[in-house]
């Protein structure tokens, strides 16, 4: 019974650690486009982003230099080698990097 139990728990631990992940890289923002590969109409001002492997819908935290935005996956990219993540403006607004265009900033999910 003992060994059952442990087993158990290994599993749940293991499957519930896939859900909640987290990753640093670059990240960039995009400003135009039509629609999205979800087929939604972008908007610019939203809080979403493109991500290439992550299902839509998925809720992103976006956290730079002491700020912190949750965008929603509603699109494919970024088609840049060494880039983790396109925001809209409106995310980019947010975390204050406009100015800037790429940066490195931590995520989660």
């Amino acid at each position: 019974m003992g060994k059952i139990l442990l087993v158990t728990v290994c599993f749940l631990l293991t499957v519930t650690s896939s859900y909640a992940q987290s990753q640093k890289g670059r990240v960039s923002y995009y400003h135009e486009g039509s629609n999205t590969a979800s087929g939604e109409r972008f908007n610019k001002h939203a809080m979403t982003c493109a991500h290439r492997r992550l299902s839509f819908g998925t809720k992103v935290t976006v956290s730079y230099r002491g700020r912190s935005v949750t965008c929603r996956v509603n699109d494919r990219g970024p088609f840049i080698r060494g880039r983790v993540l396109d925001v809209s403006l409106g995310a980019a607004r947010a975390l204050g990097m406009t100015g800037a265009g790429v940066v490195v900033a931590d995520l989660s999910w």
